[in-house]
């Protein structure tokens, strides 16, 4: 008991390590939205098998993905305050542990889809893992102040995921679910850029915050939130969504785009106070939670 109680928190910490460089608070969002699209696509609750091996499955994917990222983006991540502590920076965990790590999370996650769930989401899956390691991670990141916005497809996949679960293909209403994403990963993640900004142009890494004004990526903000609020509406007539889920999508919408206009507005003219880039960032958490609640829900309304 004495001699093995000094090992209990280097093992804990170790494990801690491994688990960190899965990125779990990403992996929840992404959770968030996958059991209200198969609710959706069901009609009703899905089986609690399928249930379960689709979020089991979607994990691993996004675990591997978060994985391969910190092992390619380690370098820029030992200068970037924010990411300077992650595991691979202070060497808790090795660069080939980590490659070990992420390469078996992913091929788990392909064969769990295949055998357990359908071939459908298994290379929804593939497609999920590729575009955010390769597409992302590899191709956007470093060269383009885009990067986000069609690497963000890869955060978009587990509502094609979802729903090919449960159909074994995919629909229309799958398509808007997969834009309020789409569009609503700019305006998310921009603000969280604004305040890392010198991060990230030390690491030499060219987000849109770091190569045009406050003032430039606000407005644009703007413009991805319309479009996000309009495919979230286009959900009412595609897959027959009530009028409950209606003014809610429409309450939560305004809210948001409020909140990004109020950031316009602060840009333009300093003399307002600070940007609050971060509020806004938490802002479009609570948004995209809410809404995917609401979608889930309205399922169940009597009417």
């Amino acid at each position: 008991m004495t001699s093995g109680s000094p090992r209990t928190p280097e093992w804990r910490g170790r494990l801690g390590a491994y688990v960190a460089l899965t990125k779990p608070r990403i992996i929840e969002l992404l959770l968030v939205t996958t059991l209200p699209t198969m609710i959706l696509a069901e009609g009703g609750m899905p089986g609690l098998w399928l249930v379960l091996a689709t979020l089991v499955g979607g994990t691993a994917a996004a675990a591997s993905a978060n994985v391969f990222n910190c092992y390619l983006d380690r370098d820029i991540d030992a200068v970037m305050n924010r990411t300077s502590r992650r595991p691979l920076v202070t060497g808790e965990v090795t660069p080939r542990a980590a490659l070990v790590l992420a390469s078996v999370l992913g091929v788990f996650s392909l064969l769990w889809f295949a055998l357990l769930v359908n071939a459908a989401s298994a290379w929804l899956t593939f497609a999920a893992i590729a575009i955010y390691v390769v597409g992302y991670t590899m191709l956007l990141k470093r060269r383009t102040s885009q990067n986000i916005v069609w690497g963000g497809i890869a955060g978009c996949m587990p509502v094609f995921i979802g729903w090919s679960a449960v159909t074994g293909g995919l629909d229309w209403a799958a398509v808007a679910l997969f834009g309020v994403i789409f569009f609503w990963t700019p305006p998310h993640y921009w603000p969280l850029s604004i305040k890392f900004t010198k991060d990230y142009r030390d690491a030499g890494v060219p987000m849109l915050p770091v190569v045009a004004s406050s003032t430039r990526v606000a407005g644009e903000m703007i413009l991805y939130t319309v479009a996000m609020i309009a495919c979230s509406l286009a959900l009412v007539p595609l897959a027959g969504m009530s009028w409950v889920y209606t003014v809610v999508a429409i309450g939560l919408g305004a809210w948001f785009l409020t909140s990004c206009v109020l950031m316009l507005r602060r840009a333009q003219d300093p003399a307002r106070g600070k940007l609050r880039a971060m509020k806004v960032f938490h802002a479009s958490i609570t948004y995209l939670t809410a809404l995917f609640v609401m979608v889930a829900v309205d399922v169940f309304l009597p009417f």
